[in-house]
């Protein structure tokens, strides 16, 4: 995927609220002036892919205990100069649950949400702004799920518990995004 092709993608997309609107246009116009979007050494920011990964209930969602930020967020990562979103949204997925790929099933190839946050500056860089740009993934959430180094825990959270684990305005979003796909 090259930037036309995730402006592409990203045109399809119809944002949830102001707030996303405004993440669509910036994300966009980031990506037009970028041509270097997609490689985490770009100081001021980089474009992200992740997944929002549920249950075929829809009733679950599976989080991870990130051990570099501790904190529980969704599996998601940098492009690291990769062009296809979706490819490192999925790659993300099978590299920090631990999964196999052939378990990890995407919804649709549309976005699912976007975000735009602020990484501060720490021992690892600069500050800078992540674009995230998030697909609807679905795993049989009777299967074990094992892991990696990447992450203290991985756990299948109840749709209505999230807010416990994570309670920022985009995981608060994705969930009603979610409750509305039941």
């Amino acid at each position: 995927m090259h930037r036309q092709d995730l402006l592409q993608l990203l045109s399809h997309y119809r944002p949830h609220n102001n707030a996303e609107a405004g993440y669509l246009a910036r994300t966009q116009a980031f990506i037009r002036e970028q041509p270097d979007c997609f490689n985490s050494c770009l100081a001021e920011g980089h474009v992200t892919g992740s997944a929002w990964v549920v249950s075929p209930s829809r009733e679950g969602v599976l989080l991870l205990h990130h051990r570099k930020h501790d904190q529980w967020f969704q599996p998601g990562g940098h492009a690291d100069g990769d062009h296809d979103i979706l490819r490192v949204a999925l790659r993300e997925t099978h590299e920090e649950t631990g999964l196999p790929p052939e378990q990890i099933r995407l919804v649709d190839g549309t976005v699912f949400d976007l975000d735009i946050h602020h990484i501060p500056a720490s021992h690892r860089g600069p500050a800078h702004w992540h674009y995230d740009v998030r697909f609807l993934i679905e795993v049989d959430d009777q299967i074990p799920v094992p892991g990696n180094d990447e992450s203290h825990q991985v756990l299948w959270v109840p749709l209505h518990q999230v807010a416990r684990f994570n309670n920022n305005l985009s995981s608060h979003r994705m969930v009603e995004k979610t409750r509305r796909l039941r």
